[in-house]
């Protein structure tokens, strides 16, 4: 990575069950098995206030990833795979990226379109984009609403 990670890192989440880490430095911060934007969430929820200056290590950034890493102090973003949504908004916070392969947008699960949340993130601000998704989670039957 750019900054503090190294690429040991980076190996040892490729071949972890996590699918997100957040390193302050060399520090693990977070971790989490979630999958999609949950483990983002729950960083922003519960720790994003109380540090600056993290790492973000996830399996899958999308544009909707970005915008979510835009409110937590993030510097470094790297991903198991990124869109060129993702790439462009990250370039245009200012937040160094790597991802192993680059799509021109996350797909949606029977790979027939595009992911809803890379849909939902298009044209939004950060703020905007997470008070969308949580109107989202809230109204669909989602995680908050099955008790996870």
């Amino acid at each position: 990575m750019t900054r503090d990670m190294d690429d040991s890192a980076v190996r040892e989440f490729r071949k972890s069950d996590d699918t997100l880490r957040v390193y302050k430095g060399r520090r693990l911060l977070f971790t989490s098995k979630k999958e999609r934007l949950l483990p983002l969430l729950e960083y922003i929820e519960t720790r994003a206030p109380y540090e600056k200056d993290v790492t973000v290590l996830d399996r899958v950034v999308g544009n909707a990833a970005a915008l979510l890493v835009t409110k937590i102090s993030c510097v470094e973003v790297y991903g198991e795979l990124g869109s060129e949504l993702a790439t462009e908004t990250l370039r245009q916070f200012g937040i160094s990226h790597r991802f192993a392969d680059t799509v021109p947008y996350i797909e949606n699960n029977r790979r027939d379109g595009m992911c809803p949340m890379e849909q939902l993130s298009i044209g939004k601000a950060p703020d905007e984009f997470y008070r969308a998704l949580r109107e989202w989670l809230r109204g669909s039957g989602g995680p908050e609403r099955r008790g996870r």
